[in-house]
Order: C-alpha cells, then sequence, then structure tokens
C-alpha cells in the first residue's frame, strides 16, 4: 500500500480553523514560486551538468539547520563533514577531531540521530522531500540509512534530479541568493550567459564588511576593494565602495539586501567617529564596543545605501 502524508498535516485540527485554511491553501498551491531569500548555492544553477552532489552534500553538509541541530544535541561537527573555522583557538587546546570524509558514514550519524528532528520544521521538510520529490517510503532510521542512501544516489545520478531540472518542476518563477558584498556574481553572469530561462537573482549581504569582529574582516575590507574598484582607505571610501557593489548587484537584477544582526542596537555616528572606529578597525585595535556602534550605525546608513534607488548623491 503506498504511503500518502496527511494533507491537511500544517493545518490547525480546529474544524473551521482547518477549513479556512484549506480554502487559503487551495487558492494559492498551484502558483509559481516566488523565493526572495534563499542559501542555494549559484554554482548548481550556473552549469546545466551540475549536480547536488553525494546525499550528504545535499541534506546534511550543505544544511546548516541540519547540521547545528546535531551540534546543539552532542553530535560533532566533524563527524558531520563540517570543518571548524578555527581548529585550535586557544593555547593548549586539544587538537581538532579529524573531520569525517566518508559520506556513507557522515548520512549513517545523521540517520542515527533524525529522531531528534520530530516535531520540527526541518524534519518534517525532510520526511516530505524523501517522499513525494525522491519517492522513498521507507522511514529513516539508522537500520534504514544505507538502503535509502541508495536509492537517493541513484535518483540524484539521473538528469531529472539535476538542480536547473528540479527548479522548473517546482515551477520555481523567481528565486533569490545571498551573496557576499564582495562577491564577483560570476555564476550568476553565468547563468544569464547561458541563455537558460530560469531567473536567479542575487541579495546583497554585506555582513563581512559591517561587522569589525567578522573572523577575516580586514581581509574582507580588501576583497570589497578589489571588487568595486575603490581603494578603502577611510570611512567615506568604504560607503563609496558599499554603493558601487550595490548599484552592481542591482544591475544583476538583486532587489533586496540582507543584514544579520547580534544585537538589536542602532545608533548614528557622525561621520568623524564613524572614521576614528574604522581606522582603529584598519589597525586591528577595534573595541568589542566600537564594533557594537559601528554596526549598529551601518544598520541606519545601510537603510541609505540600498538596493533600492539611491537616495542621495556622492
Amino acid at each position: 500500500m503506498k504511503k500518502n502524508l496527511f494533507p491537511d498535516r500544517y493545518f490547525d485540527p480546529d474544524p473551521t480553523q482547518r477549513r479556512v485554511a484549506r480554502e487559503l491553501y487551495e487558492g494559492v498551491a498551484d502558483l509559481p514560486i516566488v523565493c526572495p531569500h534563499g542559501h542555494v548555492d549559484p554554482r548548481l544553477l550556473a552549469d546545466p551538468d551540475a549536480t547536488f552532489g553525494t546525499p550528504a552534500e545535499m541534506l546534511i553538509i550543505a544544511d546548516h539547520y541540519v547540521f547545528r541541530m546535531l551540534y546543539s544535541q552532542g553530535v560533532p561537527m566533524e563527524a558531520l563533514g563540517i570543518r571548524a573555522r578555527s581548529p585550535s583557538p586557544l593555547p593548549g587546546a586539544a587538537p581538532a577531531a579529524e573531520v569525517e570524509t566518508d559520506h556513507r558514514r557522515i548520512w549513517q550519524t545523521f540517520a542515527d540521530h533524525f529522531w531528534l528532528f520530530r516535531g520540527t520544521p526541518t524534519g518534517t521538510w525532510i520526511g516530505q522531500e524523501l517522499l513525494e520529490v525522491f519517492h522513498i517510503e521507507d522511514k529513516l532510521t539508522g537500520a534504514t540509512a544505507q538502503s535509502i542512501y541508495d536509492q537517493l544516489q541513484a535518483r540524484l545520478a539521473t538528469p531529472e534530479y539535476r538542480p536547473r531540472a528540479l527548479f522548473e518542476r517546482f515551477g520555481i518563477e523567481v528565486l533569490c541568493t545571498t551573496d557576499a558584498v564582495t562577491d564577483t556574481l560570476r555564476h550568476h553572469q553565468a547563468m544569464r550567459e547561458s541563455g537558460w530561462a530560469g531567473d536567479v537573482r542575487p541579495t546583497y549581504r554585506p555582513d563581512s564588511v559591517v561587522n569589525l569582529f567578522w573572523p577575516d574582516w580586514r581581509r574582507q575590507i580588501e576583497g570589497l576593494a578589489e571588487a568595486s574598484g575603490v581603494a578603502v582607505h577611510s570611512y567615506a571610501t568604504y560607503l563609496q565602495a558599499l554603493e558601487q557593489r550595490r548599484d552592481f548587484f542591482r544591475e544583476m537584477g538583486a532587489a533586496a539586501a540582507d543584514h544579520s544582526a547580534e544585537t538589536p542596537y542602532t545608533g548614528e555616528l557622525d561621520p568623524a567617529e564613524a572614521d576614528a572606529i574604522f581606522q582603529r578597525a584598519l589597525r586591528g585595535q577595534a573595541t568589542a564596543d566600537d564594533a557594537m556602534r559601528f554596526t549598529g550605525h551601518m544598520f541606519m546608513e545601510l537603510s541609505l545605501i540600498h538596493i533600492s534607488e539611491p537616495t542621495r548623491p556622492y
């Protein structure tokens, strides 16, 4: 007997609420998908022959919602194929664990712990994906892990499961990626030049050059200068470089910006104070207070350096 998912599983159990939810859903269910924010690697769509790789690469290594959840429950990142940013962050720290490279073993670890995802959106999505996209009816457990891996691997090797084929099968009208402000967007350019009809747009994300405590912030600033063609040596030139990148992203179809925040703090700095903090950061002397105030200021500044039409000339 074919396994089926209860069609109203996401709706309120109250009959009246469920009826309203069903009516609303049916009104949009067959419309094209417009995805304003996502983490799809544009390389997957730039090359018509690209694949998702192994099941472990597709569903675990590439999905921080999966490996962070498992890490929070005591599963080492290295066991999931994830390399730590800093192998030995403290003097005298124990050597980092060796990163697992056998994708079948990574998958087995994931399957052994899949029960931890019960009741979570991620677990619900993966269960639906296995059944409705890959037509796998077995429940994912440690015992079924390798059989399901084989089935997934066989399907992923076929043309029907290549990224562009699934993009078209899912009825995606627009897909927005998330791209560092220093990105050349060469993969988006490759999509344009290939003649493929898929509409994939970049999203302007400046976190790596706004957060003064980003792990390689100084190198990111150098990348910003290189990408924009603006010699970044002051707060004023920094803003010019960000605006140049905004204009380039917009030319490439971007319609949105994406920013992360560690605190809800905002506060405006006058240009001289912003430049003083920026200069300290260039010298590697910025404090935690500097970083918080600069980021809080840039949230306000970036509302002007936005992806929409410029609001002031420079």
